[in-house]
Order: structure tokens, then sequence, then C-alpha cells
């Protein structure tokens, strides 16, 4: 085969190898067997009688040719995919397999919400779900259509988000979805048997569900008006999962922070939880959106497009 002849479906899957820096990651993605990838981009350094990709770490890094005909090759990639996916929208609408990885904890109360009217009306698009912990910088590169994660201002492995504003690197495009606001709960039984808190400095005496029991997450600070308060809370009782936080906190254990928006209005409702504190807010809360390139393909956008107004506030806040 010669430069010449150089086919655009070999140029894409060197796109994908070296956009994800493994082979067996790209052919997860492309849905083919990694031996015939390794072989295809073989049969194209050949051709274009370059080496494109150093093979000699466990992580594949890309030559200085490789660098430079990535820069080039990626946006006509996914312009071209582009392309071919609105040509197939004029005969139908979104379809393929979307990969999405998120959090545990959002998918047990985003997902109940919006996934059975999401395939009702995309019955062509099949969803794979991912609720593994990595980090959002860890899920770049991996064969993901959207990666969502939970951070705040701290999260040093979102440093590369502008908010509100995608930035894009060489892992895909990072992206803040939406700051939710977040509050106080409690049981009604757990208020009538402890008390209720009327300042944030009564946090204090009260058991306080944290992520973790350690100092850095000792303190809460609050907002109210401007004001801002940080004050020492503690607990018998620490999660990471709001769900199970809702749960806890519906036993009566412990007052617990959680967001509030509208896909997670049930799970306050079904625990019978009650704001407290209702004039004060605790740091809000940020959700990310990791997207392998600049061009969403449309199965990616009808997805996102559906579940964001679950991610706006709730009906009662």
């Amino acid at each position: 085969m010669e430069a010449s002849t150089v086919q655009l479906n070999d140029i894409a899957l060197f796109v994908e190898v070296a956009k994800r820096k493994s082979f067996s990651l790209a052919a997860r993605a492309l849905n083919m067997p990694t031996s015939t990838l390794s072989r295809r981009i073989n049969e194209l350094e050949r051709a274009i009688g370059l080496r494109l990709i150093n093979r000699n770490t466990r992580r594949l890094d890309l030559t200085e040719a490789g660098a430079a005909y990535m820069s080039r090759c990626q946006g006509l990639i996914d312009e071209a995919r582009l392309a071919h996916e609105q040509l197939q929208m004029l005969s139908g609408g979104p379809s393929g397999n979307l990969r999405v990885s998120m959090p545990y904890s959002l998918a047990m109360w985003l997902l109940p919400e919006t996934i059975n009217d999401f395939t009702e009306r995309y019955p062509e698009v099949e969803c794979e779900f991912d609720l593994s912990m990595m980090t959002a910088s860890d899920a770049q590169g991996t064969p993901f259509d959207v990666v969502l994660r939970f951070g705040r201002d701290s999260d040093r492995s979102l440093t590369a988000v502008d908010a509100g504003n995608g930035v894009s690197h060489s892992g895909g495009v990072v992206q803040e979805l939406v700051s939710l606001d977040n509050y106080l709960y409690a049981s009604d039984r757990y208020l009538a048997r402890h008390g209720e808190p009327r300042t944030p400095g009564d946090l204090a005496q009260h058991q306080c569900l944290r992520t973790t029991i350690d100092e850095a997450h000792s303190y809460w600070t609050l907002h109210q008006d401007g004001v801002s308060e940080r004050v020492p809370v503690a607990g018998h009782l620490a999660a990471n999962n709001m769900s199970i936080a809702g749960t806890l906190a519906g036993l009566d254990l412990a007052i617990t922070r959680m967001p509030h928006c509208q896909a997670l209005d049930p799970i306050i409702k079904r625990n019978s939880l009650k704001r407290v504190l209702p004039g004060w807010s605790v740091d809000p809360i940020s959700l990310y959106v990791v997207y392998p390139s600049t061009i969403q393909p449309a199965k990616t956008r009808a997805f996102m497009d559906f579940i964001l107004p679950k991610l706006g506030p709730a009906q009662d806040a």
C-alpha cells in the first residue's frame, strides 16, 4: 500500500489509538480485535514510511511524526464522522452504542428518573453504563462517549476545567455542566429526638454524616446572604454515596448534606427528609463532563440534552 492509497479508515484507526494511547482500549471502542488493529496501524506506517507510535512502553507514546499526524488528522476524522451522522439522521434519529461512565451515586438517583423515557424516545441507542470510581483525569482516554464526575474547586483531577467553558486537551474536553446547590437534611424523628439546630454552631452538638472520617472532612462551611461560617462537625458514620447518605439520614441516624435538584428530590421525599437550617447552604457540588473530542455525536448530544433538565432545581427549592 503506497502513501497515495492510504484509506481514511486507516487514519481513523490511528486517531483512536493515538487518542487513547492504548491498542486494547481503541480496539474495544472500535469493536475489533486488537491484533487486527495493530496490523492495520503497522500497514499505515509502512505506507507512510514513518513510525507513528512508539511501542516500547506499557503506555503507547506518539513519535514526533505521529504527534504531527494526529494534530492534522483528528479534526478531519471528527468532521467526517459528524457528516456521516448528519446523513444518518435524515432517515432516522440518534443510534449506536452509547458508553457512559458515572459515579454509582449519580446513577442511583439520575437513571431511574431518566433512562426509561430516554430509551423510549431513542430506541436505536443502546446504553452501556460504567459505575466505577475512576477520577475524571483517569477516565480521559478511555473508550467512553460521556464521563460524568462530581468535583469541587479543590479537586486537582479537574485542574483543566474552566467552569462553563469546555477545555480541550489531549485527554478530551472537560466542561462543568452544573453547580448543584447543597443543603442540610435530617428526618423529623431525628430532629424530635435531638432537637433542631438553630445556628450553624449548633451542628457541633449533632451527629453529622460526613464523606470520610478524617480531619479534612471535619468542618462544613455554611453560607447565607454573603456570610460564611466554617463549623466543626462530627459523627459515628461516613459515606461517599449520596443515595446511601439519604437512606441513613432517613433512618434517623444523622444530619446529611445533599444536592437539591429534580432527580434527587424523590430520594429526599422517599426518606422523609426535612431541610435543616433552611436559611443556610453548604458548599455547592459541581458536576463535570468529559468528552473524547470537541465534536459530540448525535447519540451523545441526545443523552446530554435529555438529562440536563433533571439537574435543575427541585420544585420545592
